[in-house]
Protein backbone atom coordinates (compact mmCIF):
# COMPACT_ATOMS: atom_id res chain seq x y z
CA UNK A 1 0.00 0.00 0.00
CA UNK A 2 1.48 3.34 -1.04
CA UNK A 3 1.68 6.41 1.15
CA UNK A 4 1.40 10.06 0.10
CA UNK A 5 4.09 12.38 1.42
CA UNK A 6 4.62 16.14 1.25
CA UNK A 7 7.98 17.91 1.53
CA UNK A 8 8.38 21.68 1.84
CA UNK A 9 11.71 23.47 1.60
CA UNK A 10 11.40 26.97 3.07
CA UNK A 11 14.39 28.85 1.69
CA UNK A 12 15.48 32.47 1.64
CA UNK A 13 14.80 32.92 -2.08
CA UNK A 14 12.15 30.29 -2.85
CA UNK A 15 9.62 27.96 -1.22
CA UNK A 16 9.27 24.58 -2.89
CA UNK A 17 6.51 22.06 -2.13
CA UNK A 18 6.61 18.53 -3.61
CA UNK A 19 4.00 15.78 -3.26
CA UNK A 20 4.98 12.16 -3.93
CA UNK A 21 3.81 8.57 -3.50
CA UNK A 22 5.99 6.00 -1.71
CA UNK A 23 5.27 2.29 -2.26
CA UNK A 24 6.15 -0.67 -0.04
CA UNK A 25 9.57 -1.00 -1.69
CA UNK A 26 10.43 2.63 -0.79
CA UNK A 27 10.16 3.71 -4.42
CA UNK A 28 9.26 7.40 -4.68
CA UNK A 29 7.08 8.75 -7.48
CA UNK A 30 6.70 12.52 -7.67
CA UNK A 31 3.12 13.58 -8.44
CA UNK A 32 3.09 17.34 -7.93
CA UNK A 33 5.28 20.34 -7.28
CA UNK A 34 4.87 24.03 -6.55
CA UNK A 35 7.46 26.80 -6.41
CA UNK A 36 6.90 30.31 -5.03
CA UNK A 37 9.15 33.29 -4.44
CA UNK A 38 10.07 33.39 -0.79
CA UNK A 39 8.77 36.27 1.31
CA UNK A 40 9.22 36.95 5.00
CA UNK A 41 12.47 34.94 5.13
CA UNK A 42 15.94 36.52 5.17
CA UNK A 43 19.23 34.65 5.52
CA UNK A 44 17.31 31.58 6.66
CA UNK A 45 15.43 33.43 9.42
CA UNK A 46 11.65 34.03 9.48
CA UNK A 47 11.19 37.81 9.56
CA UNK A 48 7.46 38.00 8.76
CA UNK A 49 5.17 35.08 9.65
CA UNK A 50 2.26 36.28 7.53
CA UNK A 51 4.31 36.75 4.35
CA UNK A 52 6.13 33.44 4.89
CA UNK A 53 2.77 31.65 5.28
CA UNK A 54 1.55 33.28 2.06
CA UNK A 55 4.56 31.91 0.12
CA UNK A 56 4.10 28.44 1.59
CA UNK A 57 0.39 28.49 0.74
CA UNK A 58 1.06 29.47 -2.88
CA UNK A 59 3.63 26.71 -3.43
CA UNK A 60 1.36 24.19 -1.70
CA UNK A 61 -1.69 25.16 -3.80
CA UNK A 62 0.23 24.60 -7.04
CA UNK A 63 1.55 21.23 -5.87
CA UNK A 64 -1.91 20.07 -4.76
CA UNK A 65 -3.47 21.10 -8.06
CA UNK A 66 -0.92 19.16 -10.11
CA UNK A 67 -1.03 16.08 -7.86
CA UNK A 68 -4.81 16.14 -7.36
CA UNK A 69 -4.28 15.53 -3.67
CA UNK A 70 -5.18 17.74 -0.68
CA UNK A 71 -2.56 16.33 1.70
CA UNK A 72 -2.18 18.55 4.76
CA UNK A 73 0.69 16.92 6.69
CA UNK A 74 4.23 17.92 5.74
CA UNK A 75 7.89 17.39 6.53
CA UNK A 76 9.66 20.74 6.43
CA UNK A 77 13.23 22.00 6.37
CA UNK A 78 14.77 24.32 8.93
CA UNK A 79 17.75 26.55 8.25
CA UNK A 80 21.21 26.00 9.70
CA UNK A 81 20.98 29.64 10.80
CA UNK A 82 19.02 28.42 13.82
CA UNK A 83 21.07 25.31 14.52
CA UNK A 84 23.82 24.26 16.88
CA UNK A 85 25.25 20.84 17.59
CA UNK A 86 27.07 19.08 20.41
CA UNK A 87 28.35 15.58 21.14
CA UNK A 88 27.32 13.35 24.02
CA UNK A 89 27.76 9.77 25.23
CA UNK A 90 25.37 7.27 26.79
CA UNK A 91 25.97 3.89 28.47
CA UNK A 92 23.39 1.22 29.43
CA UNK A 93 23.47 -2.36 30.71
CA UNK A 94 21.80 -5.08 28.63
CA UNK A 95 19.77 -7.27 31.03
CA UNK A 96 18.84 -9.95 28.48
CA UNK A 97 22.28 -9.98 26.83
CA UNK A 98 20.85 -9.35 23.34
CA UNK A 99 20.82 -5.83 21.89
CA UNK A 100 17.34 -4.97 20.61
CA UNK A 101 15.88 -1.77 19.17
CA UNK A 102 14.63 -0.98 22.68
CA UNK A 103 18.19 -1.03 24.06
CA UNK A 104 19.45 1.12 21.17
CA UNK A 105 16.80 3.74 21.88
CA UNK A 106 17.56 3.55 25.59
CA UNK A 107 21.27 4.24 25.10
CA UNK A 108 20.50 7.14 22.73
CA UNK A 109 18.00 8.57 25.24
CA UNK A 110 20.68 8.29 27.92
CA UNK A 111 23.16 10.18 25.75
CA UNK A 112 20.52 12.88 25.18
CA UNK A 113 19.81 13.03 28.93
CA UNK A 114 23.55 13.42 29.65
CA UNK A 115 23.89 16.33 27.20
CA UNK A 116 23.85 19.89 28.46
CA UNK A 117 21.04 21.29 26.27
CA UNK A 118 20.53 25.06 26.78
CA UNK A 119 17.03 26.03 27.89
CA UNK A 120 16.44 28.18 24.81
CA UNK A 121 17.16 25.29 22.42
CA UNK A 122 15.11 22.31 21.25
CA UNK A 123 16.50 19.05 19.85
CA UNK A 124 15.60 18.11 16.27
CA UNK A 125 18.06 15.24 15.55
CA UNK A 126 19.99 12.77 17.71
CA UNK A 127 22.41 10.95 15.39
CA UNK A 128 24.67 8.16 16.71
CA UNK A 129 28.08 8.02 15.01
CA UNK A 130 29.73 5.30 17.09
CA UNK A 131 28.52 2.28 19.06
CA UNK A 132 30.59 0.30 21.54
CA UNK A 133 29.56 -3.20 22.62
CA UNK A 134 31.38 -4.29 25.80
CA UNK A 135 35.03 -3.61 24.88
CA UNK A 136 34.52 -3.62 21.11
CA UNK A 137 34.64 -0.14 19.59
CA UNK A 138 33.47 1.18 16.17
CA UNK A 139 30.50 -1.18 15.88
CA UNK A 140 28.48 -0.28 12.77
CA UNK A 141 25.21 -1.80 13.96
CA UNK A 142 24.83 -3.36 17.43
CA UNK A 143 21.37 -4.78 16.70
CA UNK A 144 21.11 -8.49 17.59
CA UNK A 145 24.58 -8.66 19.17
CA UNK A 146 25.20 -10.45 22.44
CA UNK A 147 26.43 -7.97 25.02
CA UNK A 148 26.21 -6.94 28.65
CA UNK A 149 26.97 -3.25 28.05
CA UNK A 150 26.15 -0.86 25.21
CA UNK A 151 27.68 2.58 24.67
CA UNK A 152 26.80 5.21 22.04
CA UNK A 153 28.42 8.47 20.93
CA UNK A 154 25.84 10.80 19.41
CA UNK A 155 25.76 14.14 17.60
CA UNK A 156 22.81 16.21 18.86
CA UNK A 157 21.49 18.89 16.50
CA UNK A 158 19.32 21.51 18.18
CA UNK A 159 17.68 24.74 17.18
CA UNK A 160 16.46 27.90 18.91
CA UNK A 161 12.97 27.45 20.39
CA UNK A 162 11.83 30.93 19.35
CA UNK A 163 12.95 30.47 15.74
CA UNK A 164 11.38 27.01 15.61
CA UNK A 165 8.13 28.38 17.03
CA UNK A 166 8.01 31.10 14.35
CA UNK A 167 8.59 28.51 11.62
CA UNK A 168 5.79 26.33 13.00
CA UNK A 169 3.42 29.29 13.11
CA UNK A 170 4.15 30.14 9.48
CA UNK A 171 3.54 26.54 8.37
CA UNK A 172 0.35 26.16 10.40
CA UNK A 173 -0.92 29.51 9.14
CA UNK A 174 -0.67 27.97 5.67
CA UNK A 175 -3.11 25.23 6.81
CA UNK A 176 -0.57 22.45 7.39
CA UNK A 177 0.31 20.08 10.20
CA UNK A 178 3.99 19.25 10.76
CA UNK A 179 5.01 15.60 10.59
CA UNK A 180 8.76 16.13 10.72
CA UNK A 181 11.44 18.83 10.81
CA UNK A 182 14.79 18.23 9.12
CA UNK A 183 17.92 20.38 9.03
CA UNK A 184 18.16 21.61 5.44
CA UNK A 185 21.87 20.76 4.99
CA UNK A 186 21.16 17.22 6.28
CA UNK A 187 18.39 16.86 3.69
CA UNK A 188 20.66 18.20 0.92
CA UNK A 189 23.35 15.70 1.90
CA UNK A 190 20.86 12.81 1.68
CA UNK A 191 19.92 13.95 -1.84
CA UNK A 192 23.44 14.22 -3.29
CA UNK A 193 25.63 11.71 -1.41
CA UNK A 194 26.58 8.41 -3.02
CA UNK A 195 27.08 5.18 -1.07
CA UNK A 196 30.87 5.33 -1.45
CA UNK A 197 30.90 8.90 -0.19
CA UNK A 198 28.86 7.92 2.86
CA UNK A 199 31.36 5.17 3.60
CA UNK A 200 34.53 7.20 3.01
CA UNK A 201 33.34 10.45 4.61
CA UNK A 202 32.23 13.54 2.73
CA UNK A 203 31.66 17.25 3.29
CA UNK A 204 28.53 18.63 1.58
CA UNK A 205 28.28 22.38 0.99
CA UNK A 206 24.86 23.74 -0.01
CA UNK A 207 25.30 27.24 -1.46
CA UNK A 208 21.89 28.86 -1.78
CA UNK A 209 20.48 32.31 -2.41
CA UNK A 210 21.30 33.95 0.92
CA UNK A 211 23.03 31.20 2.91
CA UNK A 212 25.74 28.56 2.59
CA UNK A 213 25.61 25.43 4.77
CA UNK A 214 28.37 22.94 5.51
CA UNK A 215 27.77 19.42 6.80
CA UNK A 216 30.32 16.64 7.39
CA UNK A 217 28.99 13.09 7.04
CA UNK A 218 31.31 10.29 8.19
CA UNK A 219 30.38 6.61 8.40
CA UNK A 220 26.74 6.35 9.37
CA UNK A 221 26.07 9.84 10.64
CA UNK A 222 26.37 13.60 10.50
CA UNK A 223 29.36 14.67 12.58
CA UNK A 224 29.51 18.45 12.08
CA UNK A 225 27.45 21.28 10.64
CA UNK A 226 28.04 25.01 10.15
CA UNK A 227 26.35 28.02 8.59
CA UNK A 228 27.46 31.07 6.60
CA UNK A 229 25.07 33.93 5.83
CA UNK A 230 26.43 34.41 2.29
CA UNK A 231 24.79 33.22 -0.93
CA UNK A 232 24.36 34.02 -4.60
CA UNK A 233 22.12 37.02 -3.83
CA UNK A 234 25.14 38.72 -2.27
CA UNK A 235 26.90 38.50 -5.63
CA UNK A 236 23.90 40.20 -7.22
CA UNK A 237 24.01 42.97 -4.60
CA UNK A 238 27.76 43.44 -5.10
CA UNK A 239 27.32 43.71 -8.87
CA UNK A 240 24.45 46.16 -8.49
CA UNK A 241 26.57 48.46 -6.32
CA UNK A 242 29.77 48.09 -8.34
CA UNK A 243 28.08 48.63 -11.72
CA UNK A 244 25.44 51.16 -10.49
CA UNK A 245 22.72 49.12 -12.16
CA UNK A 246 19.33 47.81 -10.92
CA UNK A 247 19.22 44.47 -9.05
CA UNK A 248 17.23 42.73 -11.81
CA UNK A 249 19.85 43.72 -14.38
CA UNK A 250 22.70 42.68 -12.07
CA UNK A 251 21.08 39.24 -11.66
CA UNK A 252 20.93 38.79 -15.45
CA UNK A 253 24.58 39.87 -15.77
CA UNK A 254 25.58 37.31 -13.13
CA UNK A 255 23.75 34.47 -14.88
CA UNK A 256 24.85 35.39 -18.41
CA UNK A 257 28.43 36.55 -17.84
CA UNK A 258 29.41 35.01 -14.51
CA UNK A 259 32.70 33.17 -15.03
CA UNK A 260 35.19 32.28 -12.30
CA UNK A 261 37.77 30.79 -14.67
CA UNK A 262 38.68 33.64 -16.96
CA UNK A 263 37.92 37.29 -17.53
CA UNK A 264 36.99 38.93 -20.81
CA UNK A 265 37.99 42.29 -22.25
CA UNK A 266 34.56 42.77 -23.80
CA UNK A 267 32.23 45.54 -22.72
CA UNK A 268 28.48 45.69 -22.18
CA UNK A 269 26.02 48.55 -21.78
CA UNK A 270 23.88 48.60 -18.68
CA UNK A 271 21.11 50.93 -17.46
CA UNK A 272 21.85 53.20 -14.53
CA UNK A 273 19.91 53.03 -11.26
CA UNK A 274 17.18 55.70 -11.34
CA UNK A 275 18.01 56.80 -14.90
CA UNK A 276 16.26 54.85 -17.65
CA UNK A 277 17.57 57.02 -20.49
CA UNK A 278 21.33 56.83 -19.93
CA UNK A 279 23.54 53.72 -19.99
CA UNK A 280 26.99 52.91 -18.68
CA UNK A 281 29.60 50.97 -20.62
CA UNK A 282 31.03 48.28 -18.33
CA UNK A 283 33.99 45.96 -18.88
CA UNK A 284 33.38 42.27 -18.19
CA UNK A 285 36.68 42.25 -16.29
CA UNK A 286 34.94 44.18 -13.51
CA UNK A 287 32.10 41.65 -13.49
CA UNK A 288 34.63 38.82 -13.21
CA UNK A 289 36.52 40.52 -10.36
CA UNK A 290 33.39 41.23 -8.31
CA UNK A 291 32.02 37.68 -8.61
CA UNK A 292 35.39 36.04 -7.96
CA UNK A 293 36.02 38.12 -4.84
CA UNK A 294 32.69 37.21 -3.24
CA UNK A 295 32.79 33.47 -4.08
CA UNK A 296 36.43 33.11 -3.06
CA UNK A 297 35.72 34.76 0.28
CA UNK A 298 32.77 32.44 0.98
CA UNK A 299 34.71 29.28 0.08
CA UNK A 300 37.70 30.31 2.19
CA UNK A 301 35.48 30.84 5.25
CA UNK A 302 33.90 27.40 4.68
CA UNK A 303 37.37 25.82 4.31
CA UNK A 304 38.38 27.31 7.68
CA UNK A 305 35.18 25.94 9.19
CA UNK A 306 36.05 22.46 7.91
CA UNK A 307 39.51 22.75 9.46
CA UNK A 308 37.90 23.85 12.74
CA UNK A 309 35.79 20.67 12.79
CA UNK A 310 39.02 18.60 13.15
CA UNK A 311 37.43 16.07 10.77
CA UNK A 312 39.18 17.06 7.55
CA UNK A 313 41.48 14.02 7.64
CA UNK A 314 38.44 11.72 7.82
CA UNK A 315 36.75 13.22 4.75
CA UNK A 316 38.08 10.67 2.27
CA UNK A 317 35.58 11.36 -0.55
CA UNK A 318 36.22 15.11 -0.59
CA UNK A 319 33.73 17.92 -1.15
CA UNK A 320 30.30 17.87 -2.79
CA UNK A 321 28.97 21.29 -3.81
CA UNK A 322 25.26 21.78 -4.39
CA UNK A 323 22.73 24.62 -4.43
CA UNK A 324 22.00 27.38 -6.96
CA UNK A 325 25.34 29.16 -6.54
CA UNK A 326 27.22 26.14 -7.89
CA UNK A 327 25.87 26.86 -11.39
CA UNK A 328 28.49 29.60 -11.82
CA UNK A 329 31.04 28.55 -14.42
CA UNK A 330 34.33 27.50 -12.85
CA UNK A 331 32.91 26.88 -9.35
CA UNK A 332 34.37 23.37 -9.08
CA UNK A 333 37.84 24.46 -10.21
CA UNK A 334 37.92 27.38 -7.76
CA UNK A 335 36.77 25.18 -4.88
CA UNK A 336 39.42 22.59 -5.74
CA UNK A 337 42.10 25.29 -5.51
CA UNK A 338 40.82 26.47 -2.10
CA UNK A 339 40.20 23.01 -0.58
CA UNK A 340 43.73 21.91 -1.42
CA UNK A 341 44.28 18.19 -1.87
CA UNK A 342 40.56 17.34 -1.75
CA UNK A 343 38.48 16.18 -4.71
CA UNK A 344 35.47 18.38 -5.49
CA UNK A 345 32.34 17.64 -7.51
CA UNK A 346 29.04 19.39 -8.22
CA UNK A 347 26.18 17.35 -6.74
CA UNK A 348 22.72 17.10 -8.28
CA UNK A 349 19.82 15.44 -6.45
CA UNK A 350 19.10 11.74 -6.98
CA UNK A 351 16.63 11.20 -9.79
CA UNK A 352 13.16 10.01 -8.76
CA UNK A 353 10.32 8.48 -10.75
CA UNK A 354 8.08 11.16 -12.31
CA UNK A 355 10.54 13.88 -11.35
CA UNK A 356 9.91 17.25 -12.99
CA UNK A 357 12.83 18.67 -14.97
CA UNK A 358 13.12 21.60 -12.55
CA UNK A 359 13.81 19.30 -9.60
CA UNK A 360 16.92 17.84 -11.25
CA UNK A 361 18.70 21.15 -10.66
CA UNK A 362 21.14 21.52 -7.68
CA UNK A 363 18.84 24.30 -6.44
CA UNK A 364 16.29 21.66 -5.34
CA UNK A 365 18.60 19.29 -3.46
CA UNK A 366 16.98 20.07 -0.10
CA UNK A 367 13.39 19.31 -1.11
CA UNK A 368 14.42 16.05 -2.83
CA UNK A 369 16.37 15.14 0.31
CA UNK A 370 13.23 15.68 2.40
CA UNK A 371 11.36 13.16 0.23
CA UNK A 372 14.18 10.63 0.57
CA UNK A 373 14.29 11.21 4.34
CA UNK A 374 10.59 10.34 4.63
CA UNK A 375 11.14 7.19 2.57
CA UNK A 376 13.82 5.93 4.98
CA UNK A 377 16.93 7.70 3.67
CA UNK A 378 17.91 8.86 7.15
CA UNK A 379 20.76 7.40 9.21
CA UNK A 380 20.34 3.75 10.36
CA UNK A 381 19.23 4.97 13.79
CA UNK A 382 17.98 8.44 14.66
CA UNK A 383 15.81 10.12 17.26
CA UNK A 384 13.79 12.68 15.34
CA UNK A 385 12.06 15.94 16.21
CA UNK A 386 9.09 14.02 17.73
CA UNK A 387 11.45 11.96 19.95
CA UNK A 388 10.68 8.79 17.97
CA UNK A 389 13.43 6.36 17.02
CA UNK A 390 13.71 6.00 13.24
CA UNK A 391 15.20 2.70 12.09
CA UNK A 392 14.87 -0.04 9.47
CA UNK A 393 14.42 -3.10 11.67
CA UNK A 394 11.34 -5.27 12.05
CA UNK A 395 8.16 -3.59 13.25
CA UNK A 396 7.92 -3.12 16.98
CA UNK A 397 5.05 -2.07 19.17
CA UNK A 398 7.31 -0.53 21.82
CA UNK A 399 6.14 3.01 22.63
CA UNK A 400 8.38 5.74 21.26
CA UNK A 401 9.75 3.50 18.49
CA UNK A 402 8.85 4.27 14.91
CA UNK A 403 9.71 2.02 11.97
CA UNK A 404 10.13 3.85 8.67
CA UNK A 405 10.61 0.66 6.67
CA UNK A 406 7.60 0.98 4.39
CA UNK A 407 7.61 -2.76 3.72
CA UNK A 408 6.31 -3.14 7.29
CA UNK A 409 3.22 -1.16 6.44
CA UNK A 410 1.15 -2.71 9.23
CA UNK A 411 3.26 -0.84 11.78
CA UNK A 412 2.17 2.48 10.31
CA UNK A 413 -1.58 1.94 10.87
CA UNK A 414 -3.45 3.88 13.49
CA UNK A 415 -3.16 2.32 17.00
CA UNK A 416 -6.93 1.71 17.20
CA UNK A 417 -6.96 -0.06 13.83
CA UNK A 418 -3.93 -2.14 14.78
CA UNK A 419 -5.48 -3.21 18.11
CA UNK A 420 -8.75 -4.17 16.39
CA UNK A 421 -6.81 -6.19 13.82
CA UNK A 422 -4.80 -8.00 16.49
CA UNK A 423 -7.96 -8.74 18.50
CA UNK A 424 -9.73 -10.14 15.43
CA UNK A 425 -6.71 -12.31 14.61
CA UNK A 426 -6.53 -13.65 18.18
CA UNK A 427 -10.27 -14.40 18.20
CA UNK A 428 -9.98 -16.25 14.88
CA UNK A 429 -7.11 -18.38 16.21
CA UNK A 430 -9.09 -19.17 19.35
CA UNK A 431 -12.12 -20.20 17.29
CA UNK A 432 -9.95 -22.43 15.10
CA UNK A 433 -8.34 -23.99 18.17
CA UNK A 434 -11.72 -24.81 19.74
CA UNK A 435 -13.53 -25.88 16.56
CA UNK A 436 -12.24 -29.46 16.35
CA UNK A 437 -12.93 -30.42 20.02
CA UNK A 438 -16.43 -28.96 19.67
CA UNK A 439 -17.16 -31.17 16.67
CA UNK A 440 -15.87 -34.23 18.42
CA UNK A 441 -17.94 -33.59 21.51
CA UNK A 442 -21.05 -33.00 19.40
CA UNK A 443 -20.59 -36.28 17.60
CA UNK A 444 -19.80 -38.18 20.83
CA UNK A 445 -16.86 -39.93 19.22
CA UNK A 446 -15.16 -40.87 22.48
CA UNK A 447 -16.01 -41.21 26.15
CA UNK A 448 -12.60 -39.87 26.98
CA UNK A 449 -13.45 -36.65 25.22
CA UNK A 450 -16.47 -36.22 27.56
CA UNK A 451 -14.11 -36.34 30.52
CA UNK A 452 -15.35 -34.67 33.73
CA UNK A 453 -13.52 -34.16 36.99
CA UNK A 454 -16.66 -35.33 38.77
CA UNK A 455 -16.15 -38.82 37.29
CA UNK A 456 -12.89 -39.31 39.15
CA UNK A 457 -13.04 -41.76 42.11
CA UNK A 458 -13.03 -40.18 45.51
CA UNK A 459 -9.63 -40.55 47.14
CA UNK A 460 -9.50 -42.30 50.49
CA UNK A 461 -8.32 -40.74 53.66
CA UNK A 462 -9.23 -37.74 55.72
CA UNK A 463 -9.45 -34.53 53.81
CA UNK A 464 -8.78 -36.28 50.52
CA UNK A 465 -5.03 -35.62 50.62
CA UNK A 466 -3.04 -33.97 47.87
CA UNK A 467 -5.01 -35.59 45.02
CA UNK A 468 -8.34 -34.23 46.32
CA UNK A 469 -6.89 -30.75 46.64
CA UNK A 470 -5.63 -31.00 43.07
CA UNK A 471 -9.10 -32.03 41.79
CA UNK A 472 -10.79 -29.15 43.61
CA UNK A 473 -8.25 -26.74 42.24
CA UNK A 474 -8.76 -28.06 38.71
CA UNK A 475 -12.55 -27.71 39.01
CA UNK A 476 -12.17 -24.05 39.97
CA UNK A 477 -9.72 -23.50 37.18
CA UNK A 478 -11.90 -24.94 34.43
Amino acid sequence: MSKTILAIDIGSTKVCAVIAEVDQENKITVTGQGIARSQGVKKGVITNIELAAKSIRKALTDARRIAGNNISVATISISNAYARSLNSTGVVNIPHKDVSVKEIKRVMDTALYNANIPNEYEVIHVLPYNFKVDDQDFIEDPYGMNASRLEADVNIIMTQKSALSNLKKAVRSAGLEIEGIVLNSYASAIAVMGEDERELGVAVIDMGGQTSNLIVHIGNSVRYNDFLAVGSNHITNDLSMALHTPLQVAEKVKIRHGNLLESSGETIELPVIGDEENRNTISLEIVHSVILARVEEALMILAKSLDKSALREQVGAGIVLTGGMTKLKGMRELAQAIFQGMPVRIGTPKELEGMFEDLKDPTFSTVVGLLLYQAGGHTPYEIDYSKNLLHHKETTTEPGLRDLDLASSSSRRAPEERREGEAAKSFALLEEFNEEPRKKRAEGKSKEENFSFDDLPKPEGEGGGFFNKFVNWAKQLF
